[in-house]
């Protein structure tokens, strides 16, 4: 109790707030069955980035480089870029 009057909470607070979290008896939970999931083909497009950046020999490259950046560093900004464009479109497409 202490600690809590150091923090400046007050011992009412730190009471209502024990209160609040004890649960009290079982709770009801609503069973449902869980709903088959469909196979959707868009959702294959978020693996290209994974795919993309899986192996870095493949762009482990210091030309050519871009306003002095090297290949290896603009490739994986260009991929950050692409993977939110491509997160938008299945997002949107999805929805």
């Amino acid at each position: 109790m202490l600690i809590f009057q150091v923090l400046g909470f007050s011992p009412l607070f730190v009471v209502s707030f024990a209160l609040r979290t004890r649960s009290y008896g079982r709770r009801k939970v609503l069973a449902t069955r869980a709903s088959k999931r469909k196979f959707k083909p868009l959702l294959l497009l978020l693996l290209i980035p994974f795919i993309a950046l899986c192996w870095p020999p493949f762009y482990n490259f210091r030309e050519p480089d871009l306003a002095g950046i090297p290949f290896f560093y603009w490739f994986q900004l260009l991929w950050v870029i692409i993977t939110a464009i491509i997160t938008a479109t299945v997002y949107f497409l999805d929805t």
